[in-house]
């Protein structure tokens, strides 16, 4: 099931908003409906799902109604028309009561600006929606430290919020939501008042901290930089409508039209695709049982130099090179045990092209791309990485 799911969600902001959506409802665009309703279209017909666990980024420039839709997928702003789905409940039909339990319930939200009690030392910042939902001290107390253990502020405990510089304030209010142990997460341009150095470091310990809590983000921003490199997908926005919903790879490789594809023609490419872009099966494998001269038959057949091995569980076992099977063939080897190469460089299938361009860079045979249990996934060679960047630098 989907964790967040909107149907058809849409936003007018004026005194008669049924004319104007059933204008927009006729196909007229914003502009249009403003000149003869004078109604502000904020969102139009919009629908997409956010899977557990997942980053989904929704970007766009200023006006574009991405903020309009965080806050309708809380109701803190109702929608005109539509429907909004956390796990499967439709919360536009919850009353005021229901909504106000679902919100403690479900969400924690990370603001632009910090929104921190200057008053408070961090532990209390940190405590206050728990305080609010009348847990007793002792109890969100310890909550609060291990919140403030996970972002990374253990020790800060009593500091007042004035003593703490920008990105530290902003893991205070990253804790603060985290406390209350929320399924979902509304960030709403959480790192755009930080400075760029300290943006990609939260960025950075943002996807760490996704690593290790797994929870659903829906992050607000207007930098598609960060939108690449934090979403798991991306909706890209305009005039309150979605002109494409994908990955970083698919938004880069295959924009959905001329407005996408202005977008992105100044991104670095080599940071947004991955190794998944490029990554193959090998035509030929080997097993550490195998007879080494067969073995170098088929590579011979295949004019290949080198050869990756795989355990029978499909897992990595390394690598073994022509010259190599030569010399145990001559020792009389019956098996590749011997003639196997390790210690060889691999990769995930999310590292950049740019890590693996450094990695081929001193490494001149195949790359093995692997998961975390090391199962071969593919292999990457120097001459797909060249190709696909020139293909998609074309594009």
């Amino acid at each position: 099931m989907d964790k967040i799911k909107i149907t058809n969600i849409s936003k007018i902001f004026g005194p008669q908003p049924a004319l104007a959506l059933q204008l927009l409802n006729q196909g007229l665009g914003k502009e249009e409906i403003f000149n003869q309703t004078g109604q502000a279209v904020g969102l139009a017909n919009i629908s997409f799902e956010v899977q557990e666990g997942e980053i989904m980024v929704v970007m766009g420039l200023s006006g574009s109604g991405k903020s309009t839709l965080l806050r309708c997928l809380n109701r803190l702003i109702d929608p005109s028309q539509g429907q909004v789905f956390i796990d499967g409940v439709d919360i536009t039909t919850l009353d005021h009561e229901a909504l106000l339990a679902l919100r403690r319930q479900k969400f924690g939200m990370v603001f632009q600006h910090f929104a921190l009690f200057p008053h408070r030392n961090i532990l209390h910042n940190v405590e206050y929606g728990l305080e609010i939902q009348g847990m007793e001290v002792d109890k969100r107390r310890e909550k609060a430290r291990q919140s403030l253990k996970l972002v990374g502020l253990e020790g800060w405990e009593d500091a007042m919020p004035r003593q703490l510089s920008g990105g530290m304030q902003q893991r205070v209010g990253l804790a603060r939501a985290l406390a209350v142990e929320p399924d979902i997460l509304l960030m709403d341009e959480a790192f755009s008042a930080l400075d760029p150095l300290i943006r990609g470091d939260m960025q950075s310990e943002l996807l760490q901290l996704q690593e290790r809590v797994r929870k659903t983000i829906v992050f607000i921003t207007h930098d598609l930089d960060e939108a690449l490199n934090i979403g798991s997908r991306v909706v890209l926005m305009k005039d309150g409508k979605v002109v494409q919903i994908g990955t970083p790879e698919d938004i880069i490789s295959q924009p959905a039209d001329d407005y996408v594809k202005r977008f992105v023609e100044n991104v670095d490419k080599s940071r947004v695709l991955t190794a998944h872009a490029v990554m193959v099966w090998p035509r030929l494998l080997a097993s550490p049982q195998d007879e080494p001269a067969q073995v170098l038959a088929n590579m011979a057949e295949e004019n290949l130099s080198s050869l990756v091995v795989v355990n029978a569980d499909q897992t990595l076992a390394g690598i073994v090179r022509m010259e190599t099977l030569t010399q145990a063939i001559e020792r009389g080897d019956k098996t590749l045990e011997n003639s196997i190469e390790r210690e060889v460089p691999t990769v995930t299938a999310k590292e950049p092209l740019k890590g693996l361009i450094s990695i081929l860079a001193t490494w001149p045979l195949s790359l093995p791309v692997i998961d975390k249990q090391r199962k071969l996934l593919g292999i990457v060679v120097k001459g797909m990485i060249l190709s696909a960047l020139a293909k998609r630098g074309n594009h």
